[in-house]
């Protein structure tokens, strides 16, 4: 849980600028590319993470300009337009929740889902949230035959182009 905007905000920059990462690497085909045969793809996944930054924000009461789930567009079918998109709605979070939000509400209870939050809780969670749908991408990622960035320390093919071996 979060108690002060400017550690949600070190942590939120850097978070931002992983997933763009992996976002970045992503191809128009690589989109299709499902879990399993009917099953999410990784353009459902890199835009489900997008639009959950402009609908978990609407939830807490913050104003995030972004696409949501509930927007009448589907999937975009250029990786480059999923990119964009959530480059614009990350940047919305991070001004919106210093326009709104104090250090001293962040322990304050919010509604979220049915629950009652605190808001530096909810904070979290939505870093939670994207960290655990960029995991599953990667893995689709390596079936799509698309290098993986590294998010937390270098990748295999990151430490490949070191010229050292990749780590187990």
């Amino acid at each position: 849980m979060y108690r002060a905007i400017d550690d949600f905000a070190a942590t939120w920059q850097h978070e931002t600028e992983s997933t763009l990462k992996l976002l970045r690497t992503l191809t128009d085909a690589s989109l299709a590319q499902p879990v399993v045969p009917g099953g999410r793809t990784l353009g459902f996944l890199a835009w489900h993470i997008t639009c959950s930054l402009a609908e978990m924000g609407v939830h807490a009461g913050l104003k995030v300009d972004g696409p949501t789930e509930q927007t009448p567009e589907a999937v975009p079918t250029h990786a480059a337009d999923i990119a964009r998109a959530y480059e614009g709605a990350a940047t919305a979070v991070m001004a919106a929740v210093r326009a709104s939000w104090t250090d001293a509400q962040l322990g304050e209870l919010i509604p979220m889902y049915g629950e009652q939050w605190p808001r530096g809780l909810t904070l979290a969670i939505l870093l939670s949230h994207q960290t655990h749908h960029r995991g599953q991408m990667t893995v689709l990622m390596r079936q799509a035959g698309l290098p993986v960035p590294g998010m937390v320390g270098p990748s295999k093919e990151e430490w490949a182009g070191m010229g050292m071996p990749a780590q187990p």
